[in-house]
């Protein structure tokens, strides 16, 4: 199916409008958990660590006298801005509503590079708005919710310019800003390399190695400065923060081992697939767990993602891509912790979108519909209920 044309005005607008639909759900309350807004200072200090430690709730460690935050970097250095304008009370909110507002501005025009219609692109739209945790993970903003919205912006991105002018350089910046933002991300590499190589997402098959160029000329150096700034933090050329913080960690972590182990498999199976909320004979009557919604109760419209059929060589693609992107959450120590929905599906549910859209582009039955009402509600569901009963104070 071919593109549809859309107008200069339409994924501006989405964009507009998504930051206004979530800015509804917020409140005027800094977050406790703002280590991105901490890093941001530190970088305007010409450090790398944080000067403002809350507790042990937060992700941060203390190694070499100093404490650091174990998230991914691309988030605090957005934050900068914010943090050289309003110091400490910057909102990682408002990033995180901008963010949003770029994915799914992203979405809307990757929907049509693929051939959706108009109707079929709001479904999609405000399914990876509402149906996924990224309002809710945007509505709190809190450092590992931003870190999800960041990656997802990112993600669209990549996803976007791979659907039309295929620029390897650009493909590859946004790419690692999305690593940048979730590390995970980094097990689809060779899809996207090999997406690039082969002429992008909507193309006939066309491999052209001089591509290759350009997309050293952006991983060569990034590669570089994450090795530095590993080095610079933990004195090791990798992110060893993560076991760090796992050996550190009195609520969920070990003194000993490793936070990967296929042990952890069993409980994160049972957090992505099963997990369900629990009932109560009085009011709220229907309650979401602390750590999460599989996504069998939140997200069911996913569904549709397994009845994409061609072209061939995309959705194999995709599911590579989400399968290698899910391995890392699958051996974590913690499903995510404090979430509604599962928030680690996050960083595989953009290619999954892009295998929804290989099958409702062409047909969009009853049942997807019955699934993505469904799913949305849930969402909305999810929102209201943390903002009133879990997160009223913040």
């Amino acid at each position: 199916m071919a593109a549809r044309p859309v107008k200069p005005w339409e994924a501006p607008f989405a964009g507009l409008l998504t930051i206004a639909l979530i800015a509804q759900t917020l409140r005027p309350r800094p977050t406790l958990f703002a280590n991105y807004t901490y890093f941001g200072q530190a970088l305007l200090r010409g450090h790398l660590w944080i000067d403002n430690w809350p507790g042990p709730r937060i992700d941060a460690v203390l190694y070499r006298g100093h404490y650091f935050i174990v998230n991914d970097p691309v988030p605090g250095f957005l934050m900068v801005p914010f943090v050289k304008f309003w110091g400490l009370h910057a909102s990682q909110a408002l990033l995180g509503v901008i963010l949003a507002g770029v994915a799914i501005g992203a979405t809307w025009k990757l929907l049509a590079n693929l051939g959706a219609s108009v109707s079929t692109s709001i479904w999609l739209s405000a399914f990876l708005l509402l149906g996924t945790d990224l309002w809710w993970c945007t509505s709190l903003s809190d450092v590992w919710f931003l870190a999800q919205t960041s990656a997802v912006a990112f993600t669209m991105l990549t996803l976007l310019e791979l659907s039309g002018k295929n620029r390897p350089w650009l493909v590859a910046l946004w790419f690692v800003l999305a690593i940048g933002s979730r590390f995970t991300l980094v097990m689809a590499t060779p899809v996207i390399l090999w997406l690039v190589l082969r002429g992008g997402l909507v193309t006939e098959r066309h491999f052209n190695a001089r591509r290759a160029i350009w997309l050293a000329a952006v991983f060569v150096p990034a590669v570089a400065l994450w090795v530095a700034y590993n080095e610079a933090r933990w004195g090791v050329p990798w992110d060893s923060g993560h076991t760090i913080f796992y050996h550190q960690d009195l609520y969920a972590g070990s003194a000993t081992g490793s936070p990967f182990s296929f042990a952890n498999v069993p409980y994160q199976l049972w957090s992505f697939l099963i997990q369900y909320p629990r009932l109560f004979p009085r009011y709220p009557f229907l309650v979401p767990r602390y750590s999460g919604l599989a996504l069998t109760w939140s997200s069911p419209a996913l569904l549709c993602a397994f009845f994409a059929r061609r072209p061939r060589e995309i959705v194999v693609a995709m599911w590579v891509a989400t399968v290698l992107v899910a391995i890392p959450s699958l051996l974590y120590f913690v499903n995510g912790y404090s979430q509604f929905g599962m928030r680690h599906a996050l960083d595989f549910e953009p290619f999954l979108l892009v295998l929804m859209t290989l099958y409702l582009r062409e047909r969009f039955p009853l049942w997807a519909k019955v699934l993505f009402v469904y799913s949305l509600a849930v969402g909305a569901w999810g929102v209201w209920f943390w903002r009133v009963f879990y997160r009223v104070n913040s």
